[in-house]
């Protein structure tokens, strides 16, 4: 697979990474272990050296889960784990937490869990409005000084706090949510990365499933599928989004792909410092994913896209709004 750069950070890694998230946490039941230890040992066999977790998902579960699985091959591959949450007796998250010492607490805690020494890139995974975002950055500053940590990234941060972070420790990657169903960081978020040097992780690439065309109206979630909750996943919300999946369906056979295929390749082909960041719990939805990195979108294929898809209103909140409170404006 081909490589990007992060911005300026000078983080290399795979052209397309593998959230791991929903291997422990979100989407239901937890894959087996072994099984998921093969997922994500065959994503590192083609090529995928970015992989992505949290202290979060589980909680803790997924962390150990990833040391394990790429302990074979440590030295080639670049781990990402987040910070900013506690947690109380039942798992369950109680509110955030990004302040200078907890933040050590977190890092010293994922090094263990997963069977590292350095954490390649270290996310805030949701800005506390709490803790001045200079004491965020400076923290992580001084574990990156320390050897603690390589690069610093935030999740869901918006424009005016990754300049202020930016400004203490050089910022390398931002992960947010964007696909051809949320483009909101088109307006303010895109600009500013590419003005600062600033490398863009999108996560949801693919609409959390729903631009493969594998989810329709019908469609029933598993009582623990975080997704049972979201605005945008309600029957009539998927109703009337599916005459976007209708018209991506038709681009990709056009081009000979699938529509997650295309949906990835669309990412990728709007800035060179992109790199997406599909999950999957299947084999054969991985080899799909990878299979993106090879689809070649011209100026044409882009532009019809475009106009395929301008008529089209998406339909619903993408998160419930005790959740989209925490997200930075």
């Amino acid at each position: 697979m081909q490589k990007r750069t992060l911005g300026k950070s000078g983080l290399e890694v795979s052209a397309l990474g593998l959230g791991c998230m929903g291997l422990s946490y979100g989407y239901g039941p937890a894959t087996d272990t072994a099984d998921a230890i093969k997922l994500i040992r065959a994503a590192f066999e083609r090529g995928v050296t970015l992989f992505d977790t949290a202290e979060a998902y589980g909680p803790y579960k997924n962390e150990a889960l990833l040391g394990e699985a790429l302990a074979p091959f440590r030295d080639k591959v670049v781990i990402a784990t987040k910070f900013g949450f506690n947690f109380g007796p039942d798992g369950g998250q109680s509110g955030m937490n990004s302040r200078p010492a907890h933040i050590r607490e977190v890092a010293d805690a994922a090094l263990k869990r997963l069977n590292t020494d350095v954490i390649d890139l270290f996310y805030q995974h949701r800005v506390d409005p709490d803790v001045p975002i200079e004491d965020v950055a400076g923290t992580v500053k001084d574990l990156i000084s320390e050897g603690k940590v390589k690069h610093f990234g935030l999740s869901e941060a918006g424009a005016r706090t990754i300049r202020r972070a930016h400004a203490v420790q050089p910022v390398a990657a931002l992960q947010s949510e964007y696909s051809l169903w949320w483009r909101e960081p088109e307006q303010d978020i895109l600009p500013t990365l590419e003005e600062l040097g600033i490398g863009f992780v999108p996560f949801s690439p693919l609409g959390k499933g729903f631009l493969t065309g594998a989810i329709n109206e019908q469609t029933t979630f598993d009582s623990k599928d975080f997704r049972n909750v979201v605005p945008r996943f309600s029957a009539e919300a998927r109703k009337a989004n599916q005459a976007l999946v209708d018209r991506l369906g038709e681009i990709a056979r056009e081009k000979g792909a699938t529509p997650a295929q295309i949906a990835l390749a669309w990412l990728l082909a709007r800035k060179p410092w992109i790199v997406p960041i599909p999950g999957t719990t299947k084999m054969h939805r991985l080899e799909e994913n990878i299979g993106a990195a090879a689809v070649q979108l011209t100026a044409a294929d882009l532009a019809a896209i475009e106009t395929a898809l301008a008529g089209i209103k998406v339909e619903g909140d993408r998160y419930p709004a005790h959740l989209q409170a925490r997200v930075d404006r």
